[in-house]
């Protein structure tokens, strides 16, 4: 046995790959086309179609463009259904930028404050790499929005429109994480040097100054108050004046968001079923709404949805959406790429192995709005609302197999009254803080 790679090993590696035929084939096929091209399945077009025996429409497909805010633009997409429903609209669309400028306020005072907490850690330690890897990530969770939503509430799309920096957030991104990190530094400092709390906390004030100036430089002052005009499918003119951004969601949106808990599906060894769980240091808004899951089966998660569905409601969840997916026809299907064939491989970690070794996470936030059962009433496809515009998946929508929720979905939001008295129970009970660096933590 050679600790190298030796001459000997590679000959007899060239020697195997050259006598099969299929490989040179394959070769030539992926050399030329690339891997995922070549081993699509087209047999799964046939079965993963989008028809669907409960279907919720929606209004029309929204675009995320070069942001990572999907996690913003599903929990507004399911909102939204909300505003339609209420005022008999054909369509409608909440602003992406309106909760983007305070979501980045927060989490810089988030930050900061996270900075203040850690002055004694070793800089070159596991919590302070965490802390300033990513200080102003575009992605987030379900429960990070509630807290925006709560404080800061929502505004139609005309109230605070899409500019550069909302739609393409990596120059702003870029420079603001710049200033943190500097600010981060002038913190660490100054307690090193024996400044007090509460003259770091006026440092922090200040700092806290640029980053609102930062923010409206970017993507514009946020509305106080507007005027809200519209009209419905029966062409009736609607106007409401001078309304607050708490008001129009309090008024056309008016969820109760304490009603809606998260649901996980995280099969590894450190996270038992039915026990609650939040993740340290992960979050935006400072006393609000912390981070809260219930790890449960996958078949509670689908129980949930689809019962949710099943009255006229959407669902947020956050899979892994890069994993066995074809972005062009919109389909996520274990089968539809044929790579262990084309490799003469297999894939064969589980969920749960996944998970530990880094091969899985949470990347994306979408929306169910719709669901294929069987004559048995069991589920076979998924409907999903993207926010990639109407060019990805079939006008903006993809089908996910039933065999790829179990595998890559990880997290749905659901009314509580869709859980077991035992469930809400579970929920409901103290949570076991994750580290920050878990996989629960990844923000879509």
């Amino acid at each position: 046995m050679k600790e190298t790679v030796t001459k000997e090993m590679l000959e007899q590696f060239r020697q195997e790959f050259e006598a099969q035929r299929a490989h040179g084939i394959a070769m030539r096929a992926v050399v030329a086309g690339g891997v995922n091209k070549t081993a699509t399945n087209y047999e799964s077009f046939r079965k993963d179609r989008h028809e669907y025996s409960i279907k919720i429409k929606q209004g029309e497909i929204t675009n995320q463009k070069a942001s990572g805010r999907c996690w913003m633009f599903a929990a507004l997409n399911t909102m939204r259904y909300q505003v339609m429903q209420n005022l008999n609209l054909e369509t409608f669309e909440l602003s992406q930028s309106y909760p983007l400028f305070y979501d980045k306020l927060e989490k810089s005072n988030y930050f900061l404050e996270s900075i203040l907490e850690t002055l004694d850690e070793p800089l070159d330690g596991r919590l302070m790499a965490y802390l300033l890897s990513m200080p102003l990530n575009d992605g987030g969770q379900w429960d990070m929005f509630c807290g925006l939503v709560e404080k800061y509430g929502v505004v139609p799309k005309d109230a605070m429109p899409e500019s550069v920096s909302s739609s393409a957030t990596r120059e702003m991104v870029s420079w603001m994480t710049y200033k943190l990190r500097e600010f981060a530094c002038v913190l660490r400092e100054a307690h090193q040097q024996g400044a007090s709390m509460e003259e770091l906390r006026a440092k922090k004030d200040e700092m806290m100054s640029t980053v609102y100036r930062m923010l409206c430089i970017c993507l514009g002052e946020p509305p106080r108050s507007f005027t809200f005009e519209t009209r419905d499918k029966d062409d009736k003119f609607i106007r409401v004046e001078n309304i607050t951004p708490q008001e129009f969601f309090a008024k056309y949106v008016g969820l109760n968001l304490e009603d809606y808990v998260s649901l996980i599906n995280a099969p590894t060894k450190d996270k038992p079923y039915g026990h609650s769980y939040t993740v340290k240091f992960l979050g935006s808004v400072r006393g609000g709404r912390p981070v809260r899951y219930l790890n449960v089966p996958v078949e509670v998660l689908k129980r949930a949805s689809i019962a949710q569905m099943s009255d006229g409601q959407p669902v947020w969840f956050g899979c892994d959406v890069g994993a066995f997916s074809i972005r062009e026809n919109g389909i996520m299907d274990m089968d539809v790429l044929k790579t262990d064939e084309l490799f003469e491989t297999q894939w064969n970690l589980t969920k749960a192995q996944r998970l530990d070794y880094g091969q899985s996470l949470m990347t994306h936030a979408m929306v169910f709005t719709g669901v294929n059962l069987d004559g048995e009433g069991k589920p076979e496809r998924w409907r999903v609302e993207n926010s990639w515009g109407k060019e990805a998946g079939k006008d903006g929508y993809y089908v996910m197999s039933d065999r790829w929720f179990d595998e890559y979905t990880y997290q749905v939001v659901v009314n509580r009254k869709y859980l077991t008295e035992e469930e809400l129970r579970q929920y409901e009970s103290e949570p076991i803080a994750l580290e920050p660096r878990d996989p629960m933590g990844s923000l879509a």
